[in-house]
């Protein structure tokens, strides 16, 4: 217990109170911006993240990732919220946080298996370039002092911790945020600051219960979006865990990561907060930083919720320039530049996966869909790649007149019309043996190609008998398989 809490909380204090207190101040601009893109009030998507982060922090299973209101979220919630209101979010957030329980419970965390390194490469550049783009707006329509401002607050994260001994005790990005707001204030200049982001709230969060009807209609309402919101939601969180895991070198229980998202959203709108789910950007700036432990996460929702009722007159004047800069840090560090390098070495169904990941992604601005193509392409590209691992030869005895056909693989549907043209089905013979001792049966479109390759020999007078199956293959063929069983040239050729 004691070495449990040790680990998990206080082996690593100074990183993750600093590294806690850079993402406090990254979340406050991406909170309001989300909670525009819904169409609800700032304090919802700052209330949001602040529960979510705390929550999460004490029941999520990826200690160190950071979850909070965030953009793909965000995006799933527009028309409920334009056709339904705010309460009606409330009521799809709380239904969102018991359909991810019940995923937890169900052990879907472990779906991430179906997921391929080149579906998550894809996922990660995507972000990447979505996290850019965002801070467009930002640099477009401005004066020079913006993009003097971005480009000194770049020079400042990546040079600061090249200084020996500072650099490494502090993070580069609280630094470029503080001399930069500094600069801005002893300066005067009129540049977009967080202050013009949306009004700060004043007090902690209440207690709410979604006022909407308790009956079947408003359930039909919310249904929808919250199967959406939960999917999106423990999708981004599976895949961002899955990219902690890589930076940090540890590993991390997905199954209780799919039940603490669940618990954190039904806080976060019991307190008027909207659905959110880990945020791989504010994650990476965690580890960039130096968090490790489930302390940097609870620090960042604890911070952020003290910044915002205590340091609002400060925060205010935080520029956007600041927050531009950390957010192309981390683009430019989430980017696998390597993918690059890697094209020309890399299989072309590899490289056609991870492209159209990031292609589907950019293009709709949601991350399930580039996911949900990524790995269904994926699925095509390796069932036809298993199929070609299936080989049938064959042996004539000329004393018994017997053919023996040896099949050799995979036998299922991408290899099963490869199977049955290896017979030769016009061949005169007594008798024919198909050995399957080195062959594996995995679907009913498999049992169907034998099937039908016994009654064609049988149609044609020889005498057939399927030697070899294991016992896997057996029970597959017993059980659907129709060859040996009255009327089955009828049922099966349809005469």
């Amino acid at each position: 217990m004691v070495t449990s809490l040790k680990a998990n909380w206080l082996s690593n204090i100074r990183g993750d109170v600093l590294a806690g207190i850079v993402v406090a101040l990254a979340l406050i601009p991406e909170a309001i911006a989300f909670s525009i893109i819904a169409g609800v009030d700032p304090k919802v998507g700052l209330y949001a993240s602040f529960c979510i982060a705390v929550i999460i922090a004490f029941v999520g299973g990826r200690p160190g990732m950071i979850s909070a209101a965030t953009g793909a979220m965000a995006l799933l919630m527009v028309t409920l919220v334009k056709d339904h209101g705010l309460e009606y979010l409330l009521a799809a957030t709380l239904l969102t946080g018991v359909l991810q329980i019940v995923a937890g419970y169900l052990k879907l965390g472990g779906l991430m298996r179906f997921v391929s390194r080149s579906v998550v490469t894809g996922f990660v550049n995507a972000l990447a370039i979505l996290i850019f783009m965002a801070q467009l707006p930002e640099l477009t329509n401005v004066t020079w002092h913006v993009y003097a401002m971005t480009a000194t607050g770049l020079g400042i994260i990546y040079l600061f911790p090249l200084l020996p001994k500072i650099g490494r005790l502090i993070p580069s990005p609280l630094v470029c945020i503080v001399v930069l707001t500094a600069v801005a204030m002893i300066l005067g200049l009129d540049i977009r600051t967080v202050g013009d982001m949306g009004d700060l709230p004043d007090t902690l969060p209440i207690f709410l219960w979604p006022d909407v009807p308790l009956n079947l209609e408003t359930l039909m309402i919310i249904l929808p979006y919250s199967v959406g919101l939960a999917v999106v939601g423990l999708l981004e969180s599976m895949m961002t865990a899955t990219i902690v895991d890589d930076l940090t070198d540890t590993t991390s229980d997905r199954n209780r990561e799919c039940r603490g998202q669940g618990i954190a959203n039904i806080g976060s709108g019991l307190l008027g907060g909207m659905a959110g789910c880990a945020m791989i950007g504010q994650s990476i700036i965690n580890v960039k930083s130096g968090g490790r432990t489930r302390l940097s996460t609870l620090t960042a929702g604890v911070f952020l919720l003290i910044m915002v009722l205590v340091l609002d007159q400060w925060l205010v004047q935080i520029p956007m320039a600041a927050l531009v800069a950390v957010m192309i840090m981390v683009s430019i560090g989430t980017f696998s530049w390597g993918s690059i390098r890697d094209l020309k070495d890399h299989p072309l169904s590899t490289n056609i996966v991870m492209v159209v990941t990031v292609v589907v992604v950019v293009a709709t601005h949601n991350l399930a869909f580039g996911v949900l193509a990524g790995v269904l392409l994926a699925a095509l590209f390796f069932a036809n790649k298993v199929g070609h691992y299936m080989a049938v030869t064959s042996e004539y005895e000329e004393d018994t007149d017997t053919r023996t056909y040896r099949v050799v693989g995979q036998v299922f549907f991408s290899s099963s019309e490869k199977f049955t043209e290896s017979f030769d089905f016009k061949e005169a013979l007594d008798k024919v043996v198909i050995d399957l001792s080195r062959a594996h049966f995995w679907d009913i479109t498999a049992v169907a190609a034998l099937d039908k390759a016994v009654i064609k020999f049988r149609r044609e007078g020889a005498e057939v008998e399927v030697i070899g199956l294991n016992e896997a293959s057996a029970t597959i063929v017993d059980r659907f398989g129709v060859h040996d069983k009255p009327d089955a040239v009828d049922q099966l050729m349809g005469h």
